[in-house]
């Protein structure tokens, strides 16, 4: 409900349908999904992707802690990353992948739904923000993918300043 008072969930639907750079990242991927259930309760998602995010299937809940991901050989997201770790804290997941998008996956008690490419729209279950170094270069990689103007619906094509250059030490 909160998105819907401020317009959110329509800006988002139109920033991914006109191919804009999107990063979700925890809830931020899960609201991506058509739809959410906690507690029992059924709620509607913004619906960018089919699908549902239910309790995560795992002894131990919430999922609190350093987890390795399953990325694609092909991910942008995880381009030179390698086989790090990420911060992972949440107790509800996408069991199953959107279709035609790129997955990650993780396990914790069953594998889910840890990261998405959908073209410009980027999500991930953990938190890059609390991840070190991996997560900073998965940032890096986010904003380096639109960076040159290349994307479809990019603002102003300026290639004259490069954001990355913020996250670099």
């Amino acid at each position: 409900a909160g998105l819907e008072n401020v317009g959110g969930v329509d800006l988002i639907r139109a920033r991914h349908e006109q191919g804009r750079p999107l990063l979700g990242i925890c809830v931020g991927l899960q609201v991506f999904f058509a739809r959410g259930e906690e507690h029992g309760v059924k709620t509607e998602g913004i619906g960018l992707w089919p699908g549902a995010v239910t309790a995560l299937e795992a002894p131990v809940i919430p999922h609190m802690g350093w987890s390795k991901v399953n990325a694609p050989a092909d991910s942008a997201m995880f381009d030179g990353i390698g086989d790090e770790r990420f911060y992972f804290v949440h107790s509800y997941a996408a069991a199953e992948p959107p279709p035609n998008t790129l997955v990650t996956t993780a396990h914790h008690g069953s594998d889910f739904v840890a990261a998405v490419e959908d073209g410009t729209t980027w999500a991930a279950q953990f938190h890059p923000e609390k991840s070190a170094e991996a997560g900073a270069k998965l940032l890096r990689n986010w904003l380096a993918s639109f960076a040159a103007g290349s994307s479809p619906g990019s603002e102003s094509g300026n290639t004259d300043t490069n954001p990355t250059d913020a996250l670099s030490s």
